[in-house]
């Protein structure tokens, strides 16, 4: 059965058969498809962790698009590696990106509300219009921010209401964040008057500002507003520390009519003077 293999002839005309250099070229193939599968996979694998140690040492990074740019960039190195490593195995690829190209579609279409949030939640937190704990108003929703997420972020509001609302929601929508800025302006008007004095007035609001939460630079102001029907409508305007602000007021508003009754300084309430006219007599 194997006499062929005493007859050099045959051997050497089994070697340089078109078999055996078929054998030997899937065989190369295969290797190297495996080879290039390991390394693919190793140097995904160390190019996702240089970008987690790389992004995890940015202060201005937000920490949870870390791990989402490293697991992408991880997943995308062993796609394209399988695609090649298919292909060092003889499978043609064309068919095979016209696949998941086609899938990716499908999937995309599929997934398009969940993916425009997971698009609007990275621009979130690459800008950062805000942060978890600032006073924020967006798609007709107030509170403070619990968390920022891919998909939603979560509001506290002020009555201690959880409300989630969709990434894409927020990110289409005008965004107002109450506590960006560390000074605030704090405004506090009320009506006196008619008979009231201007300088005591304003006197008796300066002395409201003797207060070490309020900034003296910009320097409190006084401010006569408007002569309204039954007052005249006057105003403190000073500026405090945005984690001041709410309990400042507070307190402003609960001394303000102590401040006023000492001065003599009237708050009137809506009247109305009617003149009446006799009639003729005869």
């Amino acid at each position: 059965m194997f006499d062929f293999l005493s007859d050099p002839a045959s051997i050497s005309n089994l070697f340089s058969s078109e078999v055996f250099s078929l054998i030997v070229q899937y065989a190369i193939n295969i290797l190297g498809g495996f080879g290039t599968i390991f390394i693919g996979f190793w140097i995904s694998a160390r190019i996702a962790k240089t970008i987690r140690n790389t992004l995890s040492k940015l202060s201005g990074l937000n920490q949870t698009l870390v791990p989402v740019a490293a697991n992408f960039t991880r997943y995308a190195g062993m796609t394209l590696t399988t695609v090649i490593a298919l292909g060092n195995f003889g499978i043609e690829t064309t068919s095979i990106i016209a696949v998941l190209g086609a899938a990716g579609l499908a999937i995309g279409l599929a997934l398009q509300g969940t993916l425009s949030n997971v698009a609007a939640g990275v621009m979130l937190l690459i800008l950062r219009p805000f942060e978890v704990g600032d006073w924020v108003e967006s798609a007709g929703v107030s509170g403070t921010i619990k968390e920022i997420g891919l998909f939603t972020c979560q509001f506290d509001t002020f009555d201690g209401v959880y409300i989630s609302v969709p990434n894409s929601t927020i990110w289409s929508g005008t965004i107002i964040n109450h506590a960006r800025h560390k000074k605030r302006r704090f405004d506090l008007a009320i009506g006196v008057g008619y008979d009231s004095d201007f300088d005591t007035v304003e006197s008796a609001l300066m002395s409201l500002c003797d207060d070490p939460r309020i900034y003296q630079t910009p320097a409190p102001q006084f401010h006569v507003i408007s002569y309204d029907d039954s007052a005249i409508t006057v105003r403190l305007r000073v500026y405090v520390d945005y984690d001041d602000l709410f309990p400042l007021s507070w307190d402003l508003n609960r001394r303000l009519k102590p401040v006023l009754d000492a001065h003599g300084i009237d708050i009137p309430f809506p009247q109305r003077v009617v003149h009446m006219q006799a009639e003729n007599q005869g």
